[in-house]
């Protein structure tokens, strides 16, 4: 698939990047760590990828010179600290942004989101069950400063956001009553059992990249 004018940015900061004393963006799944993972799926659909962190450093290891790695205006203000940080420094209009945990992100749920992207809509957020998934939704970077307002003002509740923003929703239970395991694009690991779960996903059929 060709590369389209979209930003792909993974949040990769905070207390919640690590998990037993390892970052979640440098766990290994099959043979790569977990954000070369997401960058490589990214890279499918976007021709800007940016990764937000505020300790950069350990990262630089597996990252090349074709991803820029930023650091939050707002630090240690979680993931709607990294959204404004991202948002305001990409270079396109519609931003793809993810969570650094999310080991099966989808390019092709991406790329239905962006047809729904238009300039009355300031997000394209896919719901499941009726549940907007926040950490997988394109935004409009014209909703950096909205999320400075909230941040000025000590919010910093990412779910905080959808009552400023003009949002659609787009359903995406299709992509789960599939059947595939590896199409729940919202899957994150939290603790070392999802970790686990997520291995397992991937040891009983390969997902085609």
């Amino acid at each position: 698939m060709d590369s389209a004018s979209v930003t792909g940015a993974i949040l990769a900061g905070g207390q919640n990047a690590s998990m037993d004393g390892l970052l979640k963006p440098l766990l290994p799944l099959e043979g790569i760590t977990l954000i070369e993972r997401q960058i490589r799926e990214m890279k499918r659909f976007c021709d800007e990828i940016i990764v937000v962190a505020s300790v950069p450093k350990p990262l630089f290891q597996v990252i090349d010179d074709s991803v820029r790695i930023i650091t939050d205006f707002y630090p240690e203000r979680g993931p709607l600290g990294g959204m404004h940080a991202a948002l305001h420094l990409a270079k396109h209009e519609a931003v793809w942004i993810t969570g650094c945990d999310m080991p099966f992100l989808s390019s092709d749920l991406a790329r239905r989101l962006f047809t729904d992207f238009s300039p009355s809509h300031d997000a394209v957020v896919p719901t499941l069950h009726g549940k907007p998934i926040l950490l997988h939704a394109i935004y409009a970077k014209k909703c950096a400063p909205i999320l400075s307002e909230l941040l000025a003002a000590r919010e910093s509740n990412i779910n905080d956001c959808l009552g400023h923003i003009e949002w659609l929703g787009a359903p995406a239970d299709s992509r789960l009553a599939a059947g595939n395991e590896q199409s729940d694009f919202s899957f994150s690991i939290h603790v070392p059992e999802d970790y686990i779960e997520a291995v397992r996903r991937l040891s009983g059929k390969k997902l085609k990249i």
